[in-house]
Parts: structure tokens; C-alpha cells; sequence
């Protein structure tokens, strides 16, 4: 967000403008910034056969999906669902990778229909995949390394404890199972959390996929996951992608050497490639003065933005409305019916009912995690591209809470 003669601009369109023309609560992604971290990453593993699948879990507006197929990107899913809308959007099959926890095996059959690349994370589902299977489609196994990453516990999904993955120490089994049912593995897959700031835990990761790679011939593909950190509050560190890109180019390439031919290297990034761009506008309601609190309660809350509220999450906010003024000391909370609230004894340019408050870092796991708790409608979603601002979601109206009541 930039701010010019006193206005803060999204992708060089006036962000107060936005609010009065789409209303609020509003979020609102550049698409530029977008295209600016797709590229960064690209460069930083130009040494390699690099493939990036967006992981749409993030974001998964079908236009912020066509984008990323505009730069060449791959598709990383959870669901069926993601993955027809991967389709939707245009993605080849091919070019979507699947990737479920704790689904049935009637979904992945359903995936399996649709063409796109299984990515298998425990033994039960492996075991009933080549009795159906066999060789006729190739797989990916997800492997857990067994390693504590991540900014939070709800999102560290590497360590011993996880659900997500097959145990390293169980990969002896692995190998039993898919030389007794002919399965085919062509990828190996890691993730082992979000908001990894250290580039070692990560290449220490790495190390242990590639050792488990060697297990497997027929490799096409080893597909390291993501979780790279961004900038939350002002000063913050990020990971270090071109430290990164240059030391896991140089360990990738020789470990193809290694393993008698060149694969390529697959991330999967999600919150590094949106989270930046997106802004979440909010209007203030009320300011409410108790004895020991100046609350500022705004047109939202955790319905629309559940990051602080579910991962003690910071996101920066200004007061757009009000940018030039004194600072004073706010507790920002929503209109739901639960204790909501945003950011606590917050330094903020002084608020006034009325105002528009811009929640920066919104691009990612906002609108997908937003709700119809208390009934309220979710907020329209704006893209801005190339200085102008499009409509890509309306904000819901009543019809849209009955559509599927039976009344």
C-alpha cells in the first residue's frame, strides 16, 4: 500500500474510493504484487527445473486462479472441490496436483477421473489406491520428516505428532506396499509447516526427503512444499528466498546427479505468493470508551477475518480515513456476537467513527476462512490489475443465506 499526497492507493487506485464504490467490509488484492512474488521465486531457482503449483487453499477466487495460469503456474489442491475449480479456471490436469488429508477413498477416485496428479499421505489409503490401481496411475507419497516448523501450532504439520504424511520411519513399509501392489511412485512431497523463517530447518527438511527419494526409480518430480514467512508487523523478518533458491539449487542438483538423472524441483506456496497483496477494508461503527479500553468496533469481525482470533495472528492496520493525525491507543473489535477482536491496545492514527481501517497481509486465508456466522453476508471481493479495479465476487445478500434452506 502506498501512500501519495496524503492517500494510500492499492495498486495505484485510491483506496477510500474503492470502499465508497464497493462498500465495505471489502477485500481488495493487487494483482501485481502477485505477479512480483511468482517472479521473485522463479529467479531465485532459475538454476533448476523449477514447478510452482499455487496452493489455492490460500485463495481460491477463480480469476486469482487464472492469474497463476497466466504465469505458468501449476495448482496445488486439497479437496475435489479445488480441484474442479483448478479446472474451471483452465488448469490441465496435469498441471494440478492433489494433495487431501483424511478423505475417503471415493473422493480420490473422483480425482483420479479428473486427471489430476494424486499425492497420497498414509498407508490405508496407499494400500486401497494399488489394490484399485495398480500401476496403471502413478502416485505421490507425502512423507512427514518429522520436523517442528511453523509460526503456530495449528499450522506445524511436520512434527511426529502431525496427521499430515507418512512417518520417515515408516517408509520401510512404504516400499513393501508398492513392490507387493506394482504401484507406480513418480513424486515425493514434503510440507512441514507455515511461516518458516530459518532456511536450515528447512534444507535440514530437504536433506531427509532426498535421502527417502533414493527409495523410489521412477521419480519424475520432488515436490518440497512451502511455508515461506512473510512481513506481518513492520521490521518483520521473511524468509530468505534467494538464500534459499541458491542453497537448495546447488543440494537439488547434485542430488540428481546422485540419482542418475535431472527431476524437477516442485514448491508449492500459497500465503508468499497472496498474502501481500491482499487489504481488508472495514468501516468503524462505533468508538466505545469503558474504564480501562477505547474500543474501535468496525462493520466485521471473525466472520470475515478469523486470523487473530484463530492463530493470534497480527495484522497491521491504518487508518486510511485519517492517515496524518496523532496516534492513540485502540483495542479493535468486530459486530459478532463472540469476543472478536482484531488487534489489542494498538497504536493507530486516531479513529473516528466512519473512518476506514485497511488490514494489510489480508491476501491470504481470509475471505476462503470467512463464514455466515450471526447471519451476516460475506464481503465482495475487488482485483486490481493494471491501475483498475474489478468486481470478482458480489458482497452475499438474504437470498444468498436461503438458497439452500428448505422452508
Amino acid at each position: 500500500m502506498i501512500q501519495s499526497d496524503g492517500q494510500y492507493r492499492i495498486g495505484g487506485v485510491n483506496a477510500l474510493e474503492l470502499a465508497e464504490q464497493f462498500g465495505s467490509p471489502l477485500y481488495v488484492y493487487d494483482a501485481q504484487i502477485m505477479r512480483d512474488k511468482y517472479k521473485r521465486m522463479t529467479n531465485a531457482f532459475s538454476g533448476t527445473r523449477l514447478k510452482i503449483n499455487y496452493a489455492c487453499k490460500a485463495l481460491t477466487n477463480i480469476n486469482v486462479l487464472r492469474l497463476f495460469k497466466e504465469m505458468g503456474s501449476g495448482l496445488d489442491t486439497v479437496s475435489i472441490q479445488e480441484v474442479w475449480l483448478g479446472l474451471k479456471a483452465g488448469f490441465a490436469p496435469e498441471d494440478i496436483i492433489y494433495t487431501p488429508n483424511c478423505v475417503s477413498m471415493e473422493e480420490i477416485t473422483m480425482a483420479v477421473d479428473e486427471g489430476v496428479r494424486i499425492n497420497i499421505d498414509n498407508i490405508s489409503i496407499l494400500e486401497q489406491f494399488g489394490h484399485k490401481y495398480g500401476s496403471s496411475v502413478p502416485v505421490c507419497i507425502r512423507v512427514n520428516p518429522h520436523i517442528m516448523a511453523g509460526g503456530n501450532s495449528k499450522i506445524s504439520v511436520g512434527h511426529i505428532d502431525s496427521k499430515f504424511g507418512i512417518s520417515i520411519h515408516q517408509m520401510r513399509h512404504v516400499e513393501r506396499v508398492v513392490k507387493s501392489l506394482n504401484i507406480r511412485i513418480e513424486g515425493i512431497h514434503m510440507h512441514t509447516g507455515s511461516d518458516i523463517l530459518d532456511v536450515d530447518v528447512f534444507l535440514a527438511a530437504s536433506e531427509i526427503l532426498l535421502e527417502n527419494a533414493f527409495r523410489f526409480p521412477d521419480l519424475k518430480y520432488v515436490d518440497f512444499g512451502s511455508g515461506f514467512k512473510v512481513a506481518y508487523k513492520p521490521g518483520d523478518m521473511t524468509t530468505n528466498i534467494e538464500d534459499l533458491g541458491q542453497r537448495m539449487t546447488e543440494k537439488f542438483n547434485t542430488f540428481c546427479k546422485e540419482y542418475g538423472r535431472e527431476l524437477e524441483i516442485h514448491f508449492e506456496p500459497g500465503k508468499f505468493l497472496v498474502s501481500e497483496s491482499g487489504y481488508f477494508l472495514a468501516k468503524v461503527n462505533v468508538i466505545k470508551q469503558t474504564t480501562a479500553t477505547v474500543f474501535a468496533g468496525v462493520d466485521s469481525g471473525l466472520n470475515h477475518l478469523i486470523r487473530p482470533m484463530f492463530y493470534d495472528a497480527y495484522h497491521h492496520i491504518i487508518n486510511i480515513s485519517n492517515p496524518n493525525s496523532i496516534q492513540r491507543v485502540y483495542t479493535v473489535v468486530g459486530y459478532i456476537c463472540e469476543t472478536d477482536t482484531f488487534a489489542w491496545d494498538r497504536a493507530i492514527n486516531e479513529i473516528r467513527e466512519g473512518d476506514i481501517l485497511c488490514f494489510l497481509n489480508a491476501g491470504a486465508y481470509g475471505h476462503v476462512m470467512s463464514s455466515n456466522y450471526n447471519s451476516r453476508f460475506r464481503p465482495a471481493e475487488v482485483l486490481v490489475d493494471n491501475g483498475a479495479a474489478k468486481l470478482i465476487r458480489k458482497r452475499e445478500t438474504l437470498e444468498d443465506l436461503l438458497v439452500n434452506q428448505v422452508y
